[in-house]
């Protein structure tokens, strides 16, 4: 009964996430940022050994989902969470503003290379620096930061494992401490393969050699339920829920675990999608530990893809 509640409460939560967004390993490139690369998944032993690292930028990624007046879901910014308390050093970097494209009728858009990388920037990121990324929601918000600094070739990015859950949970120090970092210059390597659109999602329905994977809950995925005004998932996809992919302590599940769910050949080319690209990023990131070597992220997603009536969608036969 104890392990039942768990399950529900988490797919709650997942549901919550994506319904908020409805109203490649990358292959090395000449020019990338950094040479030198860092694990992509830290602990939280290594993360308080290495606080006090004059090159390291620690940045809480926290996205909150609240009850709108409608009787749905809307996203607000960790930032007051984080203001009360955060991993000491750690800045802030808010996917519901600086982080986005607020102009873009599309929840969580992405901003241009430019403005993501002067955003990063003002963070204390520059181009020799390493990043911690966290959040506390099973790191799918750090995730989607992880994947666009990936996208303008930052390689010095890793997360923490378990997030904000494991560090507390640990009872290891927090601060209320606003960091005083100095801008820096983080300058765009572009590697727009990582990063996935309408078309080539639509020519991959077709396309054997590209395989699409569906980050929603299981019940979306087979058209139990509906977030996107239409039911179902996109032509070929297979279901990899996000939902699957951490223990009940927010940390990821072993390398074994997870390489049994996402199998298929590691050069070929792959597209996650989800509501919004938040938990599609979470998957690619899964899929770069992995060893895939040509993943995207389908940023625009369900919100972008349902809207459309030209664009198809199945729903599971019961």
């Amino acid at each position: 009964m104890l392990y039942r509640r768990r399950s529900m409460r988490l797919f709650i939560l997942m549901v919550a996430l994506t319904f908020l967004v409805s109203c490649q390993a990358e292959k090395s490139q000449p020019g990338s940022v950094a040479s030198d690369t860092m694990e992509t998944l830290v602990s939280t032993e290594w993360l308080s050994q290495h606080l006090n690292d004059p090159d390291l930028v620690v940045l809480d990624c926290s996205v909150l989902m609240e009850p709108d007046s409608g009787g749905g879901m809307r996203a607000v910014s960790g930032r007051a969470q984080y203001e009360e308390g955060h991993i000491p050093s750690a800045g802030f970097a808010d996917l519901t503003s600086d982080l986005c494209d607020v102009d873009s009728p599309l929840g969580f858009a992405l901003p241009t290379p430019e403005q993501f990388c002067a955003a990063m920037g003002k963070l204390g990121v520059g181009d020799d620096s390493r990043v911690v990324l966290y959040d506390a929601l099973n790191s799918v918000w750090a995730a989607r930061v992880w994947w666009m600094l990936r996208w303008v070739g930052f390689d010095r990015a890793a997360l923490l494992d378990g997030g904000f859950k494991a560090w507390t949970a640990e009872e290891r120090e927090l601060s209320t401490e606003m960091p005083d970092r100095q801008t820096r210059k983080l300058t765009p390597h572009l590697r727009p393969a990582l990063v996935a659109d309408r078309d080539e999602v639509f020519a991959a329905i077709s396309d054997d050699a590209v395989s699409l994977i569906d980050a929603m809950p299981e019940q979306h995925y087979r058209g139990e339920m509906v977030m996107y005004g239409r039911p179902g998932h996109i032509p070929t996809a297979r279901n990899i829920s996000v939902m699957a992919l951490n223990e009940e302590s927010g940390r990821f599940r072993s390398q074994d675990t997870l390489a049994a769910l996402f199998t298929g050949d590691r050069k070929a080319r792959f597209i996650t999608y989800c509501g919004g690209g938040i938990a599609a990023s979470s998957n690619a990131f899964i899929m770069v530990r992995l060893g895939f070597e040509d993943v995207a992220v389908y940023m625009g997603s369900l919100q972008e893809w349902a809207a459309d009536p030209e664009n198809p969608l199945v729903v599971d036969e019961p």
